[in-house]
């Protein structure tokens, strides 16, 4: 069955939306604005799925998709959409969801952030399987909702040094004796080094490490084997090499990092992202600030730089010791701290234990932070600065924010972290008693 829509927005997926007698239907391959011919995939109680057949009337920011995989590969969503209308989509998801779920507005909207849209992503999980069929090893991106791993040979979001090792890499699991025991490879990009950690669920064979030496010293990349969990990570070869880092030149701070620790995809966006959390908090010196969910302190030792004195709370021991390690290397020892705490189940235990805030950084993981937004008293902090990967449980937090405890939206935007995807990273700032600057 086929029909002419409308399309009215993008979901959360990147999909087009539009109703047909009454009812939402998804449509796969459509943009805002655009009437498409679709035929219809699928039926549910509350909405239909459907995929563009032809278009009727085409969005002025559609443009041709600059990666030859894009459609089969599931790593993107919109490179059909220019720079413009994915972050406008964004933007408007954003503000739909604060309206939507917390209730609430921002006073102001923030400029969106935006950054290198190809090559941008300095971490990636790709995915490996043996297929005899296809000839060998496949190395990349699981296709678009599918287990299968996409058949490619290049990958236009991932560093272009990266994207060439690709072909490599099958090659190179094709001839391992345990190619069928190889189920990923993590990839982290430092500033002065590409580290590809290898999953393996058997050990390697004595002519399997030969070929993977081999690989390592032809391409320049860093091996490190993963037999078990991330912290069996170790590295393999070369035996020695210069760590991964990344530098947030602005503030003259440096984060050291494991290949398997948590950090920012998108480098460049990062730098802006920093820039921005540290205009809207303001630290000054003598101020006492917390930085929660911490993590390798990407926002606290740029808030020390200030002469702000701040403590960094994270779950993880791992990231709290490379943290304290970032500390010393940057000389903000004395300025920054870190301390363990599981802001999810003892949040309220640790802001009375390190409190009074004059200001708060809130970074968490996409679960949001409920649990700190609910233990923050009536008189502290004056300002918090929220940076979220997740625009519904950010707008859950600042519906009690503003609705419960007396905070006012100042600002909000959206940060275009993952360019061509769907996901949502923003930003939104709240005061007590003045709006942001």
């Amino acid at each position: 069955m086929s029909f002419e829509l409308e399309i009215e927005s993008l979901d959360t997926q990147g999909r087009g939306v539009a109703r047909r007698d009454g009812k939402v239907v998804f449509v796969e391959g459509a943009l805002t604005g655009e009437r498409v011919r679709a035929d219809l995939t699928g039926e549910k109680p509350s909405y239909d799925l459907a995929r563009t057949a032809e278009m009727l009337r085409a969005s002025p920011d559609r443009r041709t998709p600059r990666c030859e995989y894009f459609g089969t590969c599931g790593g993107c969503a919109l490179q059909h959409a220019g720079a413009r209308a994915q972050v406008a989509a964004k933007q408007r998801e954003l503000e739909d969801n604060l309206a939507r779920i917390g209730k609430v507005s921002a006073g102001m909207l923030l400029p969106a952030v935006y950054g290198e849209e190809w090559g941008y992503r300095h971490r990636a999980r790709l995915s490996v399987r043996y297929v005899a069929k296809k000839g060998g090893a496949l190395v990349g991106f699981r296709e678009r909702k599918s287990t299968y791993v996409a058949d490619m040979a290049s990958c236009e979001v991932l560093p272009p040094r990266v994207s060439r090792l690709i072909p490599q890499l099958r090659a190179l699991i094709s001839a391992f004796e345990s190619r069928a025991r190889m189920p990923q490879i993590e990839v982290a990009v430092g500033d002065a080094v590409d580290v590809l950690v290898f999953r393996h669920l058997d050990p390697l064979s004595a002519s399997d490490a030969e070929r993977l030496r081999g690989f390592a010293e032809a391409s320049g990349a860093w091996v490190w084997l993963q037999p078990a969990g991330p912290a069996s990570a170790a590295p393999f070869h070369p035996a020695q090499a210069p760590g991964l880092y990344y530098e947030l030149p602005e503030f003259g701070v440096r984060i050291e990092f494991a290949p398997t620790d948590f950090t920012q995809v998108n480098h460049g966006v990062n730098r802006m992202l920093v820039r921005r959390a540290l205009r809207l908090l303001d630290p000054r010196p003598g101020e006492h600030i917390a930085d929660l969910f911490c993590g390798l302190g990407n926002f606290t030792l740029p808030i020390a730089r200030s002469g702000a004195r701040v403590i960094g709370l994270e779950g993880s021991a791992g990231l709290i010791e490379r943290a304290r390690s970032n500390a010393v290397l940057n000389g903000l020892a004395a300025g920054a701290s870190f301390e363990v705490a599981d802001l999810f189940v003892a949040g309220a235990a640790a802001l009375g234990k390190h409190g009074p805030f004059d200001k708060l950084l809130i970074d968490p993981p996409r679960e949001g932070a409920m649990g700190m937004v609910k233990a923050l008293t009536q008189e502290w902090p004056r300002r918090i600065v929220y940076v979220s990967c997740d625009a519904a449980t950010l707008a859950r937090d600042a519906g009690v924010l503003v609705n419960a405890s007396g905070f006012t939206l100042s600002a909000a935007g959206v940060v275009n972290m993952f360019p061509h995807t769907a996901h949502v990273e923003s930003i939104a700032v709240f005061d007590r008693d003045r709006p942001a600057d």
